[in-house]
């Protein structure tokens, strides 16, 4: 691939990156409204549509907490990982 088209597909990238961002905030703002009209309700039926807004609980492991009080224990289950991160700035 020349440098053109190296140019040319990462401005492509940004430009679809950008879009992305802009679909989500989009997505979300619609989710907010949608929400706000169920009110309490945690199902709401309209014609071929379900709308579902449901809290649900979940349980994590607290890491953070687990190293700070067991820093040994801790540090020997610890792994370490490497990757390659990919950015267009």
């Amino acid at each position: 691939m020349s440098a053109t088209e190296i140019q040319s597909k990462a401005r492509e990238l940004k430009e679809l990156k950008t879009m992305k961002e802009e679909l989500e905030a989009e997505i979300a703002a619609i989710e907010d409204a949608l929400k706000s009209a169920m009110g309490d309700r945690e199902e709401l039926l309209l014609g071929e549509y379900k709308l579902t807004y449901q809290t649900v609980s979940t349980s994590r492991f607290d890491s953070s907490l687990f190293k700070k009080e067991h820093a040994d224990l801790a540090a020997a289950y610890t792994k370490v990982s490497t990757y390659r991160r990919f950015s267009v700035r």
